[in-house]
């Protein structure tokens, strides 16, 4: 199953690509992208294992989510630890972007990979990537400390988020120039494991720069 869209023009583009395990109704692992006034919430939670426990899970924290997308990252985290208590849990990570900082917010518990990619080619900080660094845990039952991290964005600026059902090294060979629904849809045919549910999320950072495809 795959679906795109470009939300709050000039701000992002995504696409994303999901597969839920062979055999398996309902996937454990769901996105959510929703624009809140100047800013565009971008997030993916994987409920712990699979099936319609781990949907449920997952759908729990979506919804805590979106009910709850003008708070900040950390308050909203804990709206999710609240509402997935009794359930089976989830990890998940999150991101802001944020119009007039030009800035990026982000923020995860447990193991959904988050990497970004300067869209420039040019190295900043020694590196031409930022990965996210997320803390060991499970929203619902054993929440960490939360320490966001806030990342000055450029245009073309690329964030990629990848559940444990994509094998790592997801981002080598990558081309710059695809848009981000085909970027999600390498991802996962090149890198999915097919022993679990998979999803992957591409956001790009337009910056006021225009849609591109």
């Amino acid at each position: 199953m795959r679906e795109a869209s470009v939300t709050a023009p000039q701000l992002i583009e995504w696409g994303v690509a999901t597969l839920a395990l062979p055999g398996e109704a309902q996937s454990g692992d769901l996105h959510l992208v929703k624009p809140v006034g100047t800013a565009v919430l971008v997030a993916v939670v994987d409920g712990l294992g699979h099936g319609a426990e781990a949907a449920t899970a997952a759908q729990a924290a979506v919804a805590a989510l979106e009910r709850h997308a003008t708070e900040s990252p950390v308050p909203l985290i804990q709206r999710c630890h609240r509402a997935l208590q009794g359930t089976r849990g989830a990890v998940m990570s999150l991101a802001v972007f944020a119009r007039p900082e030009r800035s990026m917010t982000w923020l995860g518990v447990g193991n959904v990979d988050g990497l970004l990619l300067y869209g420039d080619g040019a190295a900043r900080s020694g590196s031409t990537r930022a990965s996210l660094v997320t803390r060991g845990g499970i929203v619902g039952s054993e929440l960490p400390r939360l320490h966001p991290v806030v990342l000055p964005i450029a245009p073309g600026d690329t964030l990629i988020f990848a559940t444990d059902g994509i094998r790592e090294g997801f981002a080598e060979g990558l081309s710059p120039e695809a848009g981000p629904q085909q970027l999600a849809d390498q991802i996962l045919a090149r890198h999915g494991k097919g022993t679990d549910d998979a999803l992957v999320l591409v956001a790009r950072y337009l910056g006021g720069a225009g849609t591109r495809g």
